[in-house]
């Protein structure tokens, strides 16, 4: 064992890259041209908003899962061990093989196939693309490796030919279009949306499993190397989508505003680049889905192998994680998504709220504070998910915060202060 080994400035690149690449799918990418439409000369903002929201509370995750030792049940572990297991299992299910892993594959399919072959069959591009998914991953190799080293490089050159192209030849003028706190509430929801604290939690599994394997064994090491790789992932987020955020706002006087956020950025590569361009953004999402798909199939193998302990052949895992996510893809895509998105409404502000708290366990000694804070945030998230149905639970989106999806906050602190003043048991 190598005691605080010295950080190699290549593995920090590298792991850099593969956090970059799995946090950067292609759903999030066509949400920064879309608010740089929306927001014009206010672009800017809308973005420091964005990343902030996104990759701000993405990393802020992965650091509390380096700490904690890169076990999901430990964010948990304060509610409870039945309650903690449950919660992990439904988040890495639905992270995984339910939703995001077929995601990624009809993402590709529906920007980077089918404009180009409108004829061409969903289940035979599936068997090719999830094909490549569980050939990299099914001998457990070097995942994080295999992502960062070769599969990000390819997808950084061609967002850059795209960005630089863009910002040479603008599609047009940036207009005033947006005043700054609509770009600036804009921008955050945006980057709330995107969920990726979920791609964290999941990810972080092998990234630990690859910081370990490379020496850096102790919590100090494994801490000072996924510190710096997270300096790659923020700075290439950032110019990417900074520069993403800019090309939509070059496109603001060009009333595209009957554009959904996939079409609105179809339409500005093409305007960019042509029909060179259409491909290159085809070469983009590909292995922008790809490296999520990679990553995602990957964690969620391992944490469900980690949960039969060890009992089932990995292998098996493997091939049910993926064949699962081929079939959803083509068959039960729309179905999951309408059942995974309220599970995800729920889910994702009682994640959060357990991953601030984290950082403070020296400090908070009673689970009554952890469990009066989820407790909070489950009960607003259940009545706005009961108003979307129609419920008389309106009341919920009048809550301070409740613009920025942050409606749960205020709930969620009373409920931990609450949950504090509760006497321990003798």
């Amino acid at each position: 064992m190598i005691e605080n080994k010295k950080v190699n400035l290549g593995d920090a690149v590298v792991l850099g890259f593969a956090m970059f690449a799995t946090f950067f799918g292609a759903g999030n990418m066509i949400f920064p041209p879309f608010l740089g439409n929306r927001s014009g000369d206010q672009w800017f903002l809308g973005f420091l908003c964005f990343i902030l929201a996104d990759a701000g509370l993405a990393v802020m995750t992965v650091f509390a899962m380096v700490r904690l030792n890169g076990s999901i049940n430990t964010i948990f572990e304060r509610l409870g061990k039945k309650v903690a297991l449950t919660i992990t299992t439904i988040t890495m299910t639905i992270v995984g093989p339910a939703l995001c892993i077929p995601r990624t594959g009809a993402t590709t399919f529906e920007m980077g196939v089918l404009p180009f072959f409108p004829e061409f069959s969903p289940w035979i591009f599936g068997l090719f693309f999830f094909g490549i998914v569980y050939a990299l991953i099914i001998g457990r190799s070097k995942v994080v490796d295999i992502i960062g080293k070769y599969m990000t490089p390819i997808l950084l050159i061609s967002l850059a030919v795209l960005i630089i192209k863009g910002m040479i030849t603008p599609v047009g003028e940036i207009i005033s279009y947006s005043d700054s706190i609509t770009a600036a509430n804009t921008g955050f929801l945006a980057g709330y949306q995107t969920m990726d604290v979920l791609g964290a939690l999941a990810f972080t599994i092998i990234v630990l499993s690859d910081v370990r394997a490379k020496g850096y064994t102790t919590p100090k090491s494994s801490m000072a190397v996924v510190s710096r790789a997270s300096i790659v992932t923020v700075t290439g987020l950032f110019l990417v989508y900074g520069g993403l955020c800019f090309l939509g706002a070059t496109s603001s006087s060009l009333h595209m505003g009957h554009h959904n956020e996939a079409a609105l950025l179809v339409e500005i590569t093409g305007m960019i680049l042509g029909n060179f361009g259409k491909a290159l953004l085809g070469i983009i999402v590909f292995f922008a889905c790809m490296t999520t798909a990679v990553g995602l199939s990957s964690s969620s193998s391992d944490f469900f192998f980690q949960l039969f302990n060890e009992k089932i052949n990995y292998k098996v895992i493997v091939t049910v994680v993926v064949a699962v996510g081929y079939l959803l893809s083509n068959v039960g895509i729309s179905m999951m998504i309408a059942v995974a998105t309220p599970m995800l409404n729920i889910l994702y502000p009682l994640l959060l709220s357990q991953i601030i708290l984290s950082f403070f366990n020296k400090f908070l000694k009673k689970d009554s504070i952890y469990k009066g804070a989820a407790l909070g945030a489950l009960v607003v998230c259940l009545l706005q998910v009961a108003a979307d149905y129609g419920a008389p639970t309106m009341f919920i989106y009048q809550l301070p915060l409740a613009s920025l999806g942050l409606n749960w906050i205020i709930p969620s602190a009373i409920g931990g202060v609450l949950g504090a003043l509760i006497p321990e048991k003798k």
